[in-house]
């Protein structure tokens, strides 16, 4: 990898967001509903898919997930003007607990099997255009696979779907075809994934690497063998952490509802600091989740050192924000 250029400014009472070493499979999903599955529509201008992934009845469980999913939806609508009928989500919501006539959170198309995430991110770009706002919101687990038919054999990143033991995972490979490759010129892709080993999951061509100081270099991650950039739009990634690090999900944040590090300092900042540059949004977010001296989790605030002291928490986690295109981090403006 290259650095290219450089710029200056200035957990958890559940589950690690990582790699799930063992489990059973949910029980298959009927195929065919006995009530109709109306998508919402493809070709509006602002348009979302909405991942959540709790991983119900398993040892690594998460319990923040599906909350993620409902603020960020909340979120889009109310700060960003999102049309809700626009916004897909996708949840393994126990629907065991759901109401019998709950046929919105019963949909089969709705719970976030390999086959269904594949499906709604084709959707997601579908008859994308100049002018488009697109997002992707992942929360769940995340991991890293080797990749061996690299000349170094680096690893890749890659979601975990609710069904992964059986069906597999989802790599970077197959996320960057998907979404960022036909993004066309004048639209524009955020991605949040608030995962483990997250740190590039959409394989884009430009990494930016920041000091807590707030000093940024863009890494140059360009492969020789392969195009993974755009068709002239602009691809934007927010992760949780670096490649080889781990996310929680915490209530030390919110003070209340579980939720993800990453998904609740990203909607905090955004909605505190309006017009913020994306640096900005990048130094704030990692100042809302880790001690700025040791750079290792002290979450701020009294929760948060009881949490420390207690349960003697040491994981280093920091959002990172990778890009199709070089752009200055304090210069460009956050606008979804």
């Amino acid at each position: 990898m290259n650095t290219i250029t450089t710029s200056s400014v200035i957990n958890s009472n559940s589950g690690n967001y990582g790699t799930p070493q063992f489990g059973y499979y949910l029980q298959p999903q009927p195929l065919r509903p006995s009530y109709p599955l109306i998508p919402p529509s493809p070709y509006g201008s602002k348009r979302a898919v909405l991942c959540g992934i709790c991983y119900h009845g398993k040892s690594y469980r998460l319990k923040g997930s599906i909350n993620d999913v409902k603020c960020m939806n909340y979120f889009l609508i109310k700060e960003f003007g999102f049309p809700s009928d626009s916004i897909l989500m996708l949840t393994d919501m126990n629907i065991q607990n759901l109401p019998a006539d709950d046929k919105e959170e019963r949909n089969p198309l709705k719970i976030p099997t390999k086959y269904n995430i594949q499906m709604a991110l084709r959707w997601l770009i579908e008859g994308s255009k100049s002018g488009d706002s697109l997002v992707f919101h992942y929360s769940g687990h995340g991991t890293q696979e080797m990749n061996m038919n690299e000349i170094d054999h680096r690893y890749d990143n890659a979601i975990c779907p609710v069904d992964y033991e059986q069906k597999g995972k989802i790599l970077n490979d197959e996320i960057n075809a998907t979404i960022v490759r036909p993004l066309p010129f004048g639209s524009k892709l955020h991605a949040i994934i608030d995962a483990c080993h997250s740190g590039n999951v959409l394989d884009l061509s430009f990494v930016c690497k920041m000091n807590r100081e707030g000093h940024y270099t863009w890494e140059d991650h360009t492969s020789s063998r392969t195009y993974k950039g755009t068709k002239g739009g602009v691809a934007i990634c927010i992760s949780a952490c670096d490649d080889d690090q781990v996310s929680v999900d915490t209530s030390a944040l919110s003070g209340k509802e579980v939720t993800g590090a990453l998904t609740y300092s990203f909607i905090q900042t955004v909605q505190n600091e309006p017009g913020l540059t994306y640096g900005n949004l990048l130094s704030t977010m990692r100042a809302a989740t880790h001690g700025t001296k040791t750079g290792i989790v002290t979450l701020n605030g009294p929760i948060a050192s009881l949490l420390n002291k207690l349960l003697g928490l040491r994981i280093k986690q920091e959002a990172q924000i990778s890009s199709s295109e070089l752009f200055d981090m304090y210069k460009k403006q956050f606008i979804l």
